[in-house]
């Protein structure tokens, strides 16, 4: 037995339903395990209790955690102090409250046990961090004070909740005021704080780029790639040869095309539509990066550690080396290129009636982008329709398609949201000049169609071959959180059934009875904020959001480490179908590690996508100080609402501005409801508001109502400064935080989505990136 054997075999004993704990030398025994096998017991054994699998109790034995009230997970910080724990094991049911007197030194994302201390019918069981497993991040971003002989750092991101204690010794040459990177040498304890020392000064607040170097270096995103990575790139041939051929289907006479951003570089997917009978034949060819990219290789490693690229409001941070992301990978236009291909048959209903995925080599006819295909099949411009009158036809047959695997998804129970999206407009040397609502149309539409098709069938095929393989997967919403929307939706005589597994048509349908009501975007942005993350794991649960049973990622290897992995599984199946027990579990291990990191990088890069484009919106509201906007209350809490413009910026009107009557928090109406008069502001309602300030470096923005006169504005800011401290505004004038936890910042805006949970379908858009995922 090796120790993948011995693993499972004491795992499996321990889950039996009879299993109470045992020492060692009992389970040794009993298990029973060979005396040849002794050294690897204690290997498996120690590896096991250190990772949190297995807990050794006060009198040396051992047992589950899930056995003994304990819980395993990943600890989800808030700014407010409290935070969750999200278990490994879905099957231990809800997240577990910690509230702040019970985190135990723990910060956000860092692997935990908890105890479980009480459950509460209908409410997340409560409970307190007992254990640190893994640390999560060891580098905190923060601005440096200096007090005698010691320092402190004051953490730019709120969750962390405490100042870093910096020794004389460790400071680094930093300056009083200046922004740092620190490496976390002692972490906190019960009544001691974390101590670091500085690794890096990034700058002076106010210096230019410096608020976006932070945000980067806060998420642990790497700027540049090492220069051992740069040189393999080098060494990766920037043409196809003959021997890279072999065993692979010539599709290169077919008309493929792509369809993109107008600025993307990255070209990794490409499609082909042909009517065949009754049906249609839809190829899609994604490029086969793992073709280059070996596994454990130098360009593997830095890939697997990256996890993801990352589409910033000013730039790219690419997953591997442009040599490769833009060049031999990328499926450029007249360029022979090596490619994984999923040809599906579609019917007339939208349904798949059989499927081939195999290598292959294609050469792209041509390059189209979003736009060109929207004038095309919508504004029939001519100019257009001669220039590409040889691929008018299939672009018609695209749409056909699209919209037979559309109303299929949605027959099924798909949950689709449509919000608008913005993108913010910088010039030459990254100030904002404009923020623009993306158009999204037929053209997107067919691309994430297609790759819907694609990742479920890929998904579909993996799971019937009984294969260790990640999956990407929508846990159904939590009881509670459906609970409230069901309370929502009874204030507008709309009927939510109520279950523990909930099914997504039921939710769609609900949606549905409020198409072209006032209400439709309070219910619709209520039951975005319901349902929880998509992420990655082994066991295939399937995703709620899309109401599928399989799915994947398997459409985007040049920019997610998931969909590398995806093609390097199938490579793997093509050439031996069947799979050794031994090399099985192996595999199931190192697949779950995998599936971890990628979707804490995901993560770690859409904060930093949001908030570089909050940062972007701050500094452009910054100009418009004083000025009056309508609006749409997008978010009500105890202490003010938040109202979204429609260039999709977001302010808050702090409760303490409303001067004209006192007003209460209605939680359950999602409103403010003033004590005298009775006027009511409630989540989806329109209002005018003035801009009144902006913190640029908190990337909060502070409205009021419109119409206040200039004696009521200036209480009103005084006010907030005096509550909340005061810092620079561009304008010249002071600005604040909102002091709420809830900010511009740090709220999860709303998006397309879910087409994969709490965003959109993961298809790669023109950069900068949107904050829509498949």
């Amino acid at each position: 037995m090796k120790n993948s054997e011995v693993r499972e075999a004491i795992l499996e004993f321990m889950r039996g339903k009879s299993y109470a704990p045992l020492n060692a030398e009992a389970l040794i025994q009993q298990i029973p395990i060979d005396g040849r096998q002794i050294s690897h017991f204690w290997q498996v054994m120690l590896a096991l209790e250190e990772n949190g699998e297995i807990v050794k109790t006060r009198f040396a034995t051992f047992g589950l955690p899930e056995k003994m009230g304990l819980v395993v997970g990943r600890f989800q910080l808030t700014s407010k102090g409290f935070g969750f724990v999200i278990p490994d094991n879905k099957g231990e049911g809800k997240d577990v409250f910690i509230p702040p007197r019970a985190i135990g030194g723990a910060m956000n994302n860092d692997r935990v046990m908890a105890r479980i201390e009480t459950r509460v019918s209908g409410m997340k069981p409560e409970g307190e961090v007992i254990r640190i497993i893994k640390r999560a991040n060891n580098k905190i971003v923060g601005i440096f004070a200096k007090t005698g002989d010691f320092g402190f750092v004051v953490p730019d991101d709120k969750r962390i909740g405490q100042d870093i204690y910096i020794a004389r010794k460790n400071f680094g040459g930093a300056k009083p005021g200046q922004k740092v990177v620190i490496e976390i040498t002692d972490w906190p304890e019960e009544r001691k704080s974390a101590e670091g020392r500085i690794i890096e000064v990034l700058g002076t607040p106010g210096d230019v780029g410096l608020e976006i170097l932070s945000i980067i270096k806060q998420n642990d995103l790497p700027l540049e790639f090492p220069e051992e990575v740069i040189n393999a790139s080098k060494r990766v041939p920037v043409k196809i040869s003959d021997a890279d051929l072999r065993g692979r289907r010539d599709l290169r006479a077919l008309p493929v095309v792509t369809i993109d951003g107008e600025d993307a570089k990255d070209l990794d997917d490409a499609v082909f539509v042909r009517q065949q009978g009754d049906d249609f034949l839809l190829g899609v060819h994604i490029a086969d990066v793992s073709h280059y990219v070996r596994e454990n290789a130098l360009l593997d490693r830095e890939a697997r550690l990256r996890g993801t690229s990352v589409y910033l409001v000013d730039r790219v941070i690419p997953m591997l080396p442009e040599r490769l992301s833009n060049g031999i990978c990328s499926l450029n236009a007249g360029e022979d290129r090596l490619s994984m291909s999923c040809e599906m048959l579609v019917d007339r209903k939208g349904r798949i009636k059989a499927y081939e995925v195999f290598p292959s080599v294609i050469r792209v006819s041509k390059r189209l982008n979003y736009r060109e295909v929207r004038e095309i099949l919508v504004d029939k411009d001519a100019v257009l329709l001669e220039k590409y009158r040889d691929l008018v036809p299939m672009l018609l047959e695209m749409e056909e398609v699209c919209k037979l695997l559309r109303n299929k998804r949605v027959v099924r129970g798909a949950v689709d949201f449509d919000f608008p999206e913005q993108k913010v407009i910088l010039d030459e040397e990254g100030r904002p000049t404009d923020i623009v609502q993306r158009v999204r149309s037929i053209s997107e539409s067919i691309v994430e169609e297609f790759m819907l098709a694609a990742n479920e069938t890929v998904a579909r095929h993996m799971s019937n071959q009984e294969w260790p393989f990640i999956y990407r997967v929508h846990d159904l919403p939590s009881e509670d959180k459906m609970t409230d929307l069901a309370q929502l939706l009874n204030n507008f005589n709309v009927k939510l059934p109520i279950s523990e597994e909930i099914k997504p048509l039921e939710v769609q349908k609900a949606l549905k009875q409020m198409q072209g009501r006032p209400e439709e975007r309070l219910v619709a942005t209520v039951t975005l904020r319901s349902m929880k993350q998509a992420v990655y794991q082994v066991e295939n649960i399937g995703h709620f959001g899309l109401a599928a049973e399989y799915y994947t990622h398997f459409t985007s290897p040049i920019r997610r480490y998931p969909d590398l992995v995806v093609h390097r599984l199938l490579r793997q199946w093509l050439q031996n179908p069947s799979l050794k027990a031994a090399k099985r579990e192996s595999l199931e291990a190192e697949l779950g590690d995998i599936a971890s990191n990628s979707s804490l990088r995901e993560r770690a890069a859409a904060e930093a996508e949001r908030a570089t484009v909050d940062l972007k919106m701050a500094e452009y509201m910054a100009g418009h100080i004083g000025e009056e906007f309508d609006g749409t209350i997008s978010g009500v809490t105890a202490f003010g609402m938040f109202v979204e413009l429609a260039n999709g910026v977001e302010g808050l009107v702090h409760i303490s501005s409303l001067t004209d009557d006192y007003y209460e928090f209605q939680e359950q109406q999602y409103s403010l409801l003033g004590e005298h008069k009775r006027k009511a502001y409630r989540l989806g309602d329109k209002v005018r508001i003035e801009v009144l300030q902006v913190n640029i470096t908190e990337r909060n923005i502070d409205f009021i109502m419109a119409g206040e006169n200039e004696a009521m504005r200036q209480q009103i800011m005084n006010q907030l400064l005096g509550r909340r401290g005061s810092s620079f505004s561009p304008k010249g004038g002071k600005s604040a935080s909102s002091g709420s936890g809830k900010t511009a910042g740090n709220k999860k805006k709303t998006g397309r989505g879910p087409k994969d949970g709490k965003g959109g379908h993961g298809r790669k858009p023109a950069a900068p990136k949107t904050n829509r995922r498949k």
